[in-house]
């Protein structure tokens, strides 16, 4: 069965592959999850934040943002002491200001999804690459994206990393055409 070049042959980056990178996600919650852990993933891989995804959730009470605005000091001492997760105290510190940056976003736009979905005009984008090396590492949208993120006040939103975050939540489908999650 052939998948995009980047997937190895762990069962777990399988399942993530074949499941869920591309497809569409319009849950707020899940939403701000990935963007999260997207940031999270800066100057790592992605395979070793898949790894923590389940110590990531735990650790962030399920990335709900009405918790994580709650978080104190004593918490985030707990955080920085996590085995499970990457311990680096900015991208802790971004999650809480994400979580405060993504209420006022709700405030505005009702919600989560109707915000980052607008950037796409509200539906996927289908590329149609041939090879990995064929796939951008941001596009215009994800420039626009991350700089408007910062705008707000977002943390760790780097293009490159909104344009990943774009990838993994199904607004951009980037299965390479011979990959069997190609929807040609």
């Amino acid at each position: 069965m052939n998948r995009c070049g980047w997937v190895n042959d762990d069962p777990l980056y399988i399942h993530y592959h074949d499941h869920e990178w591309g497809v569409p996600v319009y849950d707020d919650q899940l939403l701000f999850e990935y963007l999260n852990l997207e940031g999270a993933q800066a100057g790592l891989s992605w395979y070793t934040i898949l790894k923590k995804r389940e110590n990531y959730r735990k650790a962030f009470d399920q990335f709900d943002p009405a918790k994580i605005i709650q978080y104190d000091d004593k918490k985030i001492q707990e955080l920085l002491n996590n085995e499970g997760i990457v311990r680096n105290k900015l991208k802790i510190n971004a999650v809480i200001t994400n979580a405060k940056a993504y209420y006022n976003i709700v405030e505005e736009f009702g919600s989560f999804h109707t915000y980052l979905w607008s950037f796409v005009g509200g539906k996927p984008i289908q590329n149609h690459f041939h090879s990995l090396s064929d796939v951008p590492a941001t596009t215009e949208i994800s420039d626009k994206l991350s700089k408007d993120l910062k705008k707000r006040g977002f943390k760790f939103v780097g293009s490159t990393i909104c344009y990943a975050f774009m990838q993994a939540t199904g607004m951009v489908n980037d299965h390479i055409v011979s990959c069997h999650c190609y929807p040609g």
